[in-house]
């Protein structure tokens, strides 16, 4: 996989700056300040291995990034009426120490398909963004993949803990989201974030509601389109998908 970083602002109680976001789909590093951070999920960053932080430049719970607030556009990939186009997807993620929440916004021509404004992680935001989606317009990335699928009855972070089977395709286009995918689960390729995209991807038909492995409550907001909004602030990095 090559490796894909995105430009965005980062916020605490000290100030707003830019930073970096790199991810090689299952990895994520955050770079802000001179100072890298790393791990599978958002809520799960941790100073990268040999880093220690200047005392007092962040706000650490038992080592883990917080207290902060990350925003960064990407481009994503979309089948638009049987063409596949990059979207935008504007990310704001607050990673209040107690509760942590996310919104996504994602943007195509002039018009605006929300998630709601504190979501509890990428599954459930990207889930109710593609319930508000045109029938002609769809997700190509692994979330919505036929080839992904949760653990049941799993913890997981905000971001990541998707697992990828396109090693056992075969195998698992015969199981149904649920138990059997934990007899699968020795079999899959690796853990991907929701938001990556590869050249193995196959669609898998939306279901409303379901989210497996996703929180069960959904806290208030407003999806939908939003008609002739702006693509978002902050500047991408070109993308090339594996």
């Amino acid at each position: 996989m090559t490796d894909e970083s995105w430009a965005g602002w980062y916020r605490d109680r000290r100030g707003s700056e830019a930073f970096i976001l790199t991810t090689d789909g299952r990895r994520l590093r955050v770079r802000v300040r001179g100072t890298d951070f790393e791990g599978e999920s958002f809520d799960a960053l941790l100073p990268a291995t040999g880093v220690v932080p200047e005392a007092g430049a962040f706000d650490l719970a038992d080592g883990v990034l917080g207290d902060c607030v990350l925003e960064w556009d990407l481009p994503l990939p979309v089948l638009a009426a049987g063409t596949v186009r990059q979207a935008t997807l504007s990310c704001l993620l607050s990673l209040r120490r107690a509760d942590p929440d996310l919104y996504l916004a994602l943007h195509l021509d002039g018009a605006v398909y929300e998630s709601h404004r504190a979501e509890n992680d990428f599954a459930a935001a990207l889930a109710t963004i593609r319930a508000v989606l045109p029938p002609d317009i769809q997700l190509q990335i692994c979330t919505a993949c036929a080839l992904s699928g949760y653990l049941p009855a799993s913890g997981r972070g905000i971001s990541g803990g998707l697992g990828c089977f396109r090693d056992a395709k075969d195998a698992y286009r015969d199981v149904t989201e649920g138990s059997a995918v934990a007899g699968l689960w020795d079999r899959r390729t690796g853990l991907v974030q929701e938001i990556w995209s590869c050249r193995e991807f196959e669609p898998r038909p939306f279901e409303p509601g379901l989210v497996t492995g996703a929180p069960a409550e959904r806290r208030t907001g407003a999806p939908g389109p939003t008609e002739g909004a702006g693509a978002g602030r902050l500047g991408v990095h070109p993308l090339e998908h594996a």
